[in-house]
């Protein structure tokens, strides 16, 4: 298996990164880099997919896959489970990083900065468009808890869908949205020879520098 991984590698030669064609600031360049995503990228339906990254108390990081739900000039948008793992860790250090991945175009975005939760009206919008198998999933699953079996969860599913038989779920109040808020935004373009481009963007009373990172 060691030599078949140290053989595994692929140059990257597509595109460059120079300052010239990154703006001041990095939100338009991000909005740029999505938008080259959804053309370019083989499953258009995952271009939102990131992997968010919490510390527990003890200092240990955890990381998982998620979707981004929204994007404003304050920061990018993921919904969760209050009472789930990452919701406790957020609540106890709210801290976080966020890394997407485009492979097609060999380019890779990292953020972190605070995350907070969201208003409860923009959980509430937000959850009034996911379809009716997700709401109804978010009763009933005890979001990180531990369940006996998969026949357990289907139970709890079940006693949802009767009690909302007749009625439109609302949204729990343990689940919603946060915000992460970036003091941090690192773009990363694939070059030949691992000599790749990183433009590094940090948050400086109150003002973005840019400047370039080594690879």
């Amino acid at each position: 298996m060691t030599k078949i991984l140290s053989d595994m590698r692929r140059d990257y030669t597509r595109y460059s990164l120079s300052e010239a064609q990154a703006s001041a600031e990095p939100f338009a360049l991000f909005y740029q880099w999505f938008s080259d995503a959804m053309q370019t990228e083989q499953s258009p339906m995952e271009i939102n997919a990131m992997t968010l990254s919490t510390v527990d108390h003890e200092g240990r990081p955890h990381c998982r896959i998620l979707l981004l739900k929204g994007l404003d000039a304050h920061g990018f948008i993921f919904f969760t489970n209050y009472e789930s793992a990452k919701g406790k860790q957020l609540a106890a250090w709210p801290f976080a990083a966020m890394t997407f991945f485009w492979p097609t175009l060999e380019r890779q975005v990292r953020i972190e900065g605070l995350a907070s939760k969201v208003t409860p009206e923009e959980s509430d919008a937000y959850y009034e468009v996911r379809p009716l198998g997700s709401r109804l999933g978010a009763w009933a699953s005890p979001q990180s808890e531990v369940v006996c079996d998969r026949e357990e969860l289907q139970g709890l599913l079940n006693a949802t869908k009767q009690r909302f038989s007749h009625t439109q779920p609302d949204r729990p109040t343990y689940w919603g949205g946060y915000r992460l808020l970036p003091e941090r935004i690192e773009f990363w373009q694939g070059r030949a020879s691992r000599l790749h481009d990183r433009l590094n963007y940090r948050l400086k009373a109150g003002e973005w520098i840019r400047e370039r990172l080594a690879p």
